[in-house]
């Protein structure tokens, strides 16, 4: 058997080293349009940045190892020109030579990935504007940061590899700001959360100019302006696009086969396309968000692995299914963490679904353990069954453990509620007894039997409500440090012998500093015969939100000019 694999890098070597495993006598052979077979795409950043110092760490294999270890023929610079199914063959050209040839194959694997998307503006093609993809891509930036030493860089386009890049340049020394039409960096996490990461951002000095429309671009001896819609213009010496990928499917296209979402390829649970005996993977294809089961594309390395394998079964003879993206994340902010598993609060409502969602802030470890450091952790289900659709966490220490056993119950099905009975390791330097993963399903668990709570979404409305009582439960000190005006300070400790000073016949809103106090006096005056509601991710999450929205709505960022 005869196996041909267009494109390296996470699914196409993954799917030719594990046929290797399964079949001894398969003859495999891979073309790769780039220098490079199999590469860390995600450590790209961090090459330019220092963080990775070597090029050679870059590179997982070379064709040379694959050979060696594997028997497998790596034939990079070649560029696959053309499928033709009726004939079970393609066209390829070798790219330092010129040379062009024909091969044949018994199974077809399709790994060609994403490009970049580059828009078609005035100015874009300035040897000043970079985009980053390959490891071509990383030397071109890394060669002109060395050569040319630049102070200021604009990354217009705020995804993960935009915000990665933005760190990187910032930790070199240069100036950094981050340009994109959305209004918050980072969309697999919602406005709110993703307040602490704008704030993150700022504090280390990358400026923020959301909800700017790039319209061209301007070469100049001293770098390049970014101009934008509303006649502001940004400078940096150099621009990076990071604006997103879109699958690379022009030879799928031209070969017949079926196309879904933005041209990807349609494959089945199998990583089969329309045509017999041609499979594809990775970025390119469209596949099932396991989550709502709406067709997605999902662009990362691990899913692309998952459906490599699952190619290489179907091939030597195998049933393997793959059962869907997930869209498990998780991003380094400097010292802080974000991650996120499933879906947001936005994708779920636009997805239909009835749904709500517990904010709260527990600390990394036992808190009498020296060390331990406050995460944010907003999980999301849906109303009625409790069924658990996605969670986001952003902190420091510990965020990437406990996002990953969201993603596991996730994936197992289990129902928000169910996270309250996990067994999961503590010792004081780790974790709690009380793990922060098991006090969201605490808190999913009293909502279910009927515990009230408040969003910050509702405050607007409560400010001009004069039939509710709002009321603060923090300490004298805190709250003369900030607070929300219209709240009256009861602290929790002298709630019960101040209960006559608040009517009983309006609803409480309470607030406190995390929401563990706030949800104390709720269940005091509950006792008292009060209607009380608690505010889902206290004051310090209010405070974070409401002070990126006073920075993004500032006129100007500075680096920013009429």
């Amino acid at each position: 058997m005869k196996i041909v694999i267009v494109g390296g890098v996470a699914g196409g070597a993954t799917a030719a080293a594990r046929i290797r495993r399964l079949d001894e006598k398969a003859e495999i052979l891979v073309f790769e349009r780039t220098g490079y077979i199999s590469y860390a795409n995600c450590g790209l950043p961090y090459y330019i940045g220092d963080v990775i110092q070597k090029k050679a760490d870059l590179t997982l294999q070379t064709p040379e190892s694959f050979w060696k270890r594997f028997r497998i023929t790596m034939k990079v610079q070649h560029e696959v020109l053309a499928i033709h199914p009726e004939k079970k063959s393609v066209s390829v050209r070798n790219l330092a030579t010129g040379e062009t040839f024909e091969e044949g194959y018994d199974k077809l694997v399709l790994s060609p990935g994403a490009k970049a998307v580059v828009p078609q503006l005035p100015g874009v093609n300035s040897k000043k504007i970079f985009t980053l993809r390959t490891v071509e891509d990383t030397f071109a930036i890394k060669d002109f940061v060395t050569e040319h030493k630049p102070r200021s860089a604009v990354m217009v386009g705020g995804g993960f590899i935009g915000v990665e890049l933005a760190e990187n340049l910032r930790q070199l020394g240069l100036e950094v700001t981050i340009v994109q039409r959305p209004t918050q960096l980072l969309s697999p996490f919602d406005a709110d959360m993703a307040s602490f990461i704008h704030n993150q951002m700022r504090k280390n000095g990358i400026k923020l100019a959301l909800g700017a429309t790039v319209t061209g671009f301007q070469e100049n001896a001293e770098g390049i302006s970014v101009l934008l819609k509303d006649g502001n213009t940004v400078h940096g010496d150099l621009v990076v696009l990071a604006i997103g990928v879109t699958p690379e499917t022009s030879l799928a296209k031209e070969a017949g086969l079926a196309l879904g979402l933005k041209d990807s390829i349609l494959v089945n649970d199998r990583m089969e396309t329309s045509i017999k005996d041609i499979y594809a993977v990775g970025d390119a294809v469209q596949v099932k968000h396991a989550v709502t089961g709406e067709d997605s594309l999902i662009a990362l390395a691990g899913p692309a692995n998952k459906q490599g394998r699952i190619v290489a079964d179907n091939i030597c003879g195998g049933d393997s299914r793959y059962l869907g993206s997930q869209g498990s994340s998780v991003i380094k902010l400097f010292d802080m963490t974000a991650a996120t598993t499933g879906i947001n609060e936005k994708q779920a409502r636009k997805a239909g679904l009835s749904v709500d969602r517990v904010i709260l802030s527990p600390m990394s470890h036992a808190g009498y353990y020296p060390g331990g450091k406050i995460m944010t952790m907003k999980v999301v289900f849906e109303k009625e069954s409790y069924r658990l659709l996605g969670a986001q966490i952003v902190g420091y220490d510990g965020v990437d453990k406990r996002i990953d056993v969201l993603a596991t119950a996730i994936h197992a099905g289990m129902k928000a509620t169910d996270l309250k009975d996990l067994d999961l390791a503590y010792a004081p330097p780790y974790s709690s007894a009380k793990d922060p993963v098991n006090m969201a399903g605490f808190i999913i668990d009293n909502i279910s039997k009927g515990s009230k709570q408040w969003h910050l979404s509702d405050l607007e409305g409560l400010l001009q409500n004069k039939a509710v009582t709002l009321l603060d439960t923090r300490t004298p000190k805190e709250f003369s440090q900030g607070h929300i005006e219209g709240f009256t300070n009861i602290p929790v400790d002298e709630l019960r012998e101040r209960i006559s000073e608040i009517p009983v016949e309006k609803p409480v809103y309470v607030i406190c500093q995390s929401g563990l106090r706030s949800y104390i006096a709720t269940r005091i005056l509950e006792g008292y015969g009060y209607e009380a509601y608690n505010f889902a991710g206290g004051y310090r999450f209010y405070e974070a939100v409401v002070q990126d929205k006073v920075l993004s709505e500032a006129a100007f960022p500075c680096g920013m000019d009429k």
